[in-house]
């Protein structure tokens, strides 16, 4: 019997437990790679013949892909050789959502890169610190650790050694925290590129700032929006249609849901899930309201937003990115404002597993629209206004679509704002 990763040998009858687990972390087993390289490529093919969303597999020949790409299995040197030889033969299938990876491959030993969420500038023979990334002041998740209390060090100081080893600048500042990752290093800073008087900072490093910058990015488009619009505009981010997308749009709608108008930004969005949700929140009318003796009165839904919206959209919006702005369309909530998204409406819910651990993804599912046409999928969704972000006008932190995004909005206020009745007289009976 096999549980929660566990495996225990019992009896065939009622009530069964499993109180005598088998003790698997020392087992053992010869491989020899060929023939179960053979057997992974097999099981490859038969998955997507037995769980691939359209029986005619797209009208490709499948039995005869099997023989033409089962030939080069016995070309195959590692396990890295074998994806590829998956990968092309589901290629076959012109769809997305097909990957393939993983198993018992070679890998080299890896060494992480420390870092501080700063941006460096060589200045005066040594590296000086130009900026200290920052995100909203709530943002918890991650900060610089030159952001943390009580470390004393500011933006423009220079950091001349690392563990005591000075900074060659002959080469990248990251070089100094090679194997440094997510650790505690001593940093020798000053506020001139000289040892006299410098001082000592204990730090713990970062082991990716990819977090920290996106915060630091959303945080800045916020910001952007509340002052070109006087504070009338919100702005949500939603980085993709899984937990986490769906807690970043309600993180950021509960508190700006009572703005005049709002951008919905989701450039970028990685997909996950169908977000059907995600289009009913930013769609719920205003039904009633409710007068109090004091204060302000109150509206059902309480949490509802019920003026202008746009959203922005890119070709790195794909999957549940596609199905967004789609949906957003459908429910008339206001433009789509970017280019055009990546084009993957296919899907997949499990399958089953490659022998050796390796991955392979089965698309099951595919979109129709309600006219009962193929739809987004190879394709994607069309902007209603296209702006395109070219890298000329966003080298010095320019954003052409968000501009537009926040035109838009402010010329559909004054078009059509958003109307909150007035508290009627009170009864007399």
């Amino acid at each position: 019997m096999a549980a929660n990763g566990s495996f225990a040998i019992v009896d065939v009858g009622p009530k069964q437990k499993m109180d005598k687990k088998l003790a698997t972390s020392s087992m053992e087993m010869t491989v020899t790679p060929p023939e179960e390289w053979r057997q992974i490529f097999s099981d490859a093919w038969r998955l997507q013949r037995d769980y691939f969303y359209d029986p005619n597999m797209h009208g490709v020949d499948w039995q005869a892909m099997r023989s033409r790409y089962g030939a080069l299995v016995d070309d195959v040197i590692t396990r890295w050789d074998l994806n590829f030889v998956i990968g092309e033969l589901i290629a076959e299938l012109n769809t997305s959502h097909s990957y393939r990876g993983g198993g018992d491959v070679e890998r080299a030993e890896s060494r992480g890169v420390g870092l501080l969420g700063v941006d460096w500038v060589l200045s005066d023979g040594g590296y000086r610190i130009k900026r200290i990334v920052t995100a909203a002041p709530w943002d918890t998740e991650v900060r610089s650790p030159l952001a943390e209390p009580g470390v004393e060090v500011s933006e423009g100081d220079w950091v001349l050694a690392v563990n005591g080893t000075p900074i060659d600048t002959s080469k990248d500042p990251w070089a100094a925290f090679e194997g440094l990752a997510e650790t505690a290093v001593i940093l020798t800073v000053n506020g001139q590129p000289s040892l006299e008087g410098a001082r000592e900072v204990l730090v713990e490093t970062l082991g990716s700032e990819d977090r920290l910058r996106n915060l630091a990015w959303i945080e800045a488009n916020r910001r952007k929006v509340d002052e070109a619009s006087g504070g009338r505009i919100g702005y949500i981010y939603v980085p993709d249609t899984g937990r986490g997308g769906q807690t970043e749009l309600f993180r950021m709608f509960r508190p700006q849901y009572d703005k005049e108008g709002l951008i919905i930004d989701e450039r970028f969005n990685s997909g996950g899930q169908i977000p059907d949700r995600f289009v009913e929140l930013l769609n719920r009318p205003v039904v009633s309201y409710w007068a109090v003796r004091s204060g302000r009165d109150r509206q059902t839904p309480a949490i509802a937003h019920n003026g202008p919206q746009a959203m922005l959209i890119n070709y790195w919006s794909g999957s549940g990115g596609d199905a967004f702005p789609y949906y957003f369309r459908a429910a008339g909530l206001g433009p789509l404002i970017g280019t055009r998204t990546w084009g993957g409406l296919i899907g997949y819910s499990g399958q089953p597993g490659l022998i050796d651990g390796g991955r392979l993804t089965v698309p099951t599912f595919s979109f129709y629209n309600p006219n009962g046409e193929w739809d987004v999928e190879g394709y994607g969704v069309d902007p209603d206004i296209e702006v395109v972000d070219y890298p000329s006008l966003m080298v010095d932190g320019g954003d052409p679509q968000l501009d537009r995004a926040i035109a838009e909005v402010l010329k559909a206020l004054e078009e059509n704002p958003p109307v909150r009745p007035q508290r009627p007289e009170y009864p007399v009976r």
